[in-house]
């Protein structure tokens, strides 16, 4: 992977509706060739509507965008050819079969892979002769990916390529973008799959309202939040009752119940004052769960605290 070369740039990407309604508020990211790049978001976030500016399919109402160095929207004949698109929903003919309808769109694709073994490697070789109509939901989103990769793009574009699927599609889908990654090709994918994110991007953007709220590796946007620390207050304890918590690098803690919950930044050095404390003392910390900040917290928080924060400023606007 040359992340140095960037083969898709954004900046300052925005895009309204109607005249109003502003989609995408200031987007900016850089794809490197060779890279996984995720979009992540709740309905509403701006994915879509980010991932069709890159595919040209309308132009931005400001900020700027080039993918292998071409406007996507004015230079779409020169920059055609060398991507690959999938859309979230796929418009095929239900009376043709399935290699009848990747034949008519080879016909139309420069370069394109041979029919079988564009079947072969989205795992529908044994499907060839079966009618569109006759396909199950995920075996069409296996179309759609098999009619992005016939011309051997070198920038694919995947807009919740694996919904539909099952778990076994999934993760063949998974190793077949791994696959093309190794050999180069640069993928942007959205998805709303946080494990699929995770396992996938070399990098993600996570967005919210239009704007984007954190990026960076999973691993990064993993550790922008606390890990966490759960048991049940030992018989006759209250939470005053523990050794000093921020000694121990805890930041935080809730009750809910006797179920006690400890945020920390300091996972093992907590853990062990802890565990250490509960020997010393005699008791056992019943219900313990340990567990690492997850890329779904990370999601969860983000999305709240955009919210909330957007409330206030509603709330502020009102009063004014």
């Amino acid at each position: 992977m040359n992340t140095n070369e960037h083969v898709i740039e954004v900046t300052d990407l925005r895009r309204v509706y109607g005249g109003e309604f502003e989609a995408v508020r200031g987007v900016t990211f850089a794809v490197g060739r060779g890279e996984v790049f995720a979009l992540l978001g709740t309905n509403g976030a701006g994915k879509t509507s980010t991932v069709e500016l890159l595919e040209g399919l309308a132009p931005p109402a400001g900020g700027r965008v080039r993918v292998l160095g071409h406007d996507p929207y004015t230079e779409r004949a020169a920059l055609r050819p060398r991507i690959g698109v999938m859309l979230q929903e796929g418009g095929f003919s239900s009376e043709l079969t399935v290699a009848e309808t990747v034949r008519m769109w080879a016909g139309f694709t420069s370069g394109a892979r041979p029919v079988d073994e564009a079947l072969a490697m989205v795992g529908l070789a044994g499907r060839a002769d079966v009618r569109i109509k006759q396909l199950s939901g995920g075996e069409k989103r296996r179309l759609d990916l098999t009619l992005a990769l016939l011309g051997r793009p070198e920038v694919l574009f995947l807009d919740e390529p694996t919904t539909g699927l099952d778990a076994e599609g999934r993760k063949e889908t998974w190793e077949l973008v791994r696959g093309l990654r190794d050999t180069g090709t640069t993928v942007l994918l959205t998805t709303h799959y946080l494990e699929e994110a995770e396992g996938l991007a070399d990098r993600l953007a996570i967005l919210h309202a239009g704007r984007i709220a954190a990026s960076g590796t999973p691993a990064e946007v993993t550790a922008s939040q606390p890990s966490r620390i759960s048991f049940e207050l030992p018989d006759g304890y209250l939470p005053g009752d523990l050794p000093p918590l921020a000694p121990l690098g805890i930041t935080g803690h809730d009750v809910e119940g006797r179920m006690l919950r400890l945020r920390t930044n300091e996972l093992q050095r907590a853990a062990t004052g802890l565990l250490v404390w509960a020997e010393r003392s005699g008791v056992e910390l019943r219900g313990l769960d340990v567990r690492q900040g997850s890329l779904e917290e990370a999601f969860l928080r983000i999305a709240r605290d955009v919210a909330v924060s957007g409330a206030a400023e509603a709330e502020k606007e009102v009063a004014a």
